[in-house]
């Protein structure tokens, strides 16, 4: 058996894996996000490694799996998180700024005095809002926890954090470094010239080995916590954009799909990266060496209709929410009665006009009904992504059908309303919810030597639904409702400006 986890914003899930990669179970832990100011967002990582040791124990307890079965184990994880680690293996912060965390604003725009925007985009592909990136983090907590920063030795990301405690080992991949703010997409190394320029020595990252390599071996205090046999082979796994790619569509050239959970994304599989001044896609180096994943991003996707569920239909039972909200959805018609939503609740990224844009609804009544603003939030999201998908296809073709996975990929409703907005046909496969860790143990099968390549992920795929989009909705979105989309864009971006400057 493989084991692998996705480490991801909302939890972490275990899956088993036959060594043919078909699942054989899965168990999912949730922990918690704070939010203990504006841009902040952290998260313990004690907590993942508590979830990490919860997940694995269930798992293995309830499929009734022999520790000694578990052939490898490999980790996705969630970009762009800095874990400071003192020089007695300890992390130094009870909680870390995750991908989303935007405090290091004023760091990043003096780094740029240093290095021109442009440059430092170009070399390194970091698409996201500058102030995401861990160099610009580390900049930050120099500044705001010099203590903390004086005793660091080295800074793990998360999956990275992970393999360390599981082993003792201290790697990273070039997935998960491409997150950092340093690293060079063309050379494959840490920059020296942008560390200096950010006043960050080369040694505070770990070294850097390909994915596939075996970091270590659990350890036996880690097999005690989580139930693995000491000696079990740890592999260095990759970042979750890469592994879900590498799950979703393999490392087949020219291949995007859409990921639909807590944050969405769509991203292009790609020999040369994607890269774009002006509406700033992000790139991750691929798993499989001299490979790319360029893409856009929202950042709360399924997170959007998480705050729906949490907020607008708390009378619900969590069981059953999402189903009876993609019901509830259904009853309004397209365009939602005239009610727009726009997704932007954990702001916005560099193709938005503003980093600094908020979620919002526009054109409420006093007809409005619940069932609209459900149904607003669902479009919002697609509408927001086929924006995305636009740009990507500006630069290659895109085939389909487009797969989605993710979460959001089980609701029947939204997936046809990501047919007709996005207007190409959409396809749902038993893959589903688990690219990531199907990504995560391909690294592992082909670290063991089953796989030589990752040729056979496409196959591992079947389809299970295709959603075709209908000619005269699809012409309603593209026609009425994207320009309206489009304009609220403008005007959440202009807002958050105002707001911004009146803080």
């Amino acid at each position: 058996m493989i084991l692998a986890y996705d480490l991801g914003t909302g939890g972490i899930k275990a899956a088993l894996y036959r060594e043919d990669l078909t699942p054989a179970a899965e168990q999912f832990s949730e922990y918690p996000t704070y939010y203990p100011a504006p841009g902040f967002h952290e998260q313990s990582p004690e907590d993942w490694w508590r979830a990490v040791c919860e997940c694995t124990g269930t798992l293995l307890e309830r499929t009734g799996t022999p520790p000694a079965h578990v052939s490898g184990v490999a980790l996705s994880g969630a970009s762009l998180v800095a874990v400071p680690i003192d020089r007695n293996g300890a992390a130094l912060l009870d909680r870390v700024p995750i991908w989303s965390d935007t405090r290091a604003e004023a760091q990043a725009a003096d780094f740029f005095t240093r290095v021109p925007e442009h440059a430092w985009y170009t070399r390194t592909g970091n698409g996201f809002p500058p102030a995401c990136y861990a160099v610009f983090k580390l900049m930050w907590m120099r500044e705001h926890q010099p203590d903390v920063f004086a005793k660091t030795v080295v800074v793990l990301g998360s999956k990275d954090y992970i393999n360390f405690r599981l082993t003792g080992e201290v790697a990273t991949d070039p997935s998960y470094a491409s997150g950092t703010g340093a690293f060079d997409l063309q050379k494959g190394i840490m920059n020296s010239e942008l560390l200096r320029a950010a006043g960050l020595p080369e040694d505070l990252f770990p070294p850097i080995l390909p994915s596939h390599r075996v970091l270590g071996h659990v350890t036996a205090g880690a097999a005690r916590a989580t139930g693995l046999q000491e000696g079990t082979p740890v592999f260095l796994g990759g970042v979750d954009n890469a592994c879900m790619a590498l799950g979703a569509v393999g490392a087949e050239n020219g291949r995007a799909y859409v990921s639909l959970g807590s944050s969405a994304w769509v991203p292009l599989n790609c020999e040369t990266p994607v890269l774009d001044v002006r509406t700033r896609p992000y790139t991750f180096a691929h798993i499989e060496p001299g490979m790319f994943t360029s893409a856009y991003s929202l950042f709360a996707g399924g997170n959007s209709l998480r705050w729906a569920r949490d907020v607008l239909c708390p009378d619900l039972p969590k069981e059953t929410a999402y189903d009876r909200i993609s019901a509830l959805a259904e009853t309004s018609p397209p365009g939602a009665n005239g009610v727009l939503f726009h997704p932007g609740l954990a702001g916005g990224t560099m193709q938005d006009e503003s980093p600094h844009l908020r979620g919002a609804f526009m054109n409420l009544q006093l007809g409005t009904s619940r069932e609209d603003l459900l149904r607003a939030v669902l479009e919002g999201v697609a509408l927001n992504l086929g924006l995305s998908l636009s740009l990507l296809r500006e630069k290659a073709a895109v085939r389909e059908p487009l797969l989605l996975c993710g979460g959001g990929s089980r609701s029947p409703v939204w997936m046809q309303i990501f047919a007709d907005v996005l207007d190409i046909q959409v396809e749902k496969t038993n893959v589903d919810q688990s690219a990531a860790s199907l990504g995560a143990a391909a690294i592992a099968v082909r670290g063991l030597g089953i796989w030589q390549d990752y040729r056979p992920i496409r196959t591992l795929h079947k389809t299970e639904r295709l959603y075709a989009p209908d000619p005269a909705r699809a012409a309603f979105y593209r026609d009425k409702q994207l320009p309206l989309f489009r304009e609220l864009c403008r005007m959440t971006a202009a807002l958050g400006e105002v707001v911004r400057q009146n803080a």
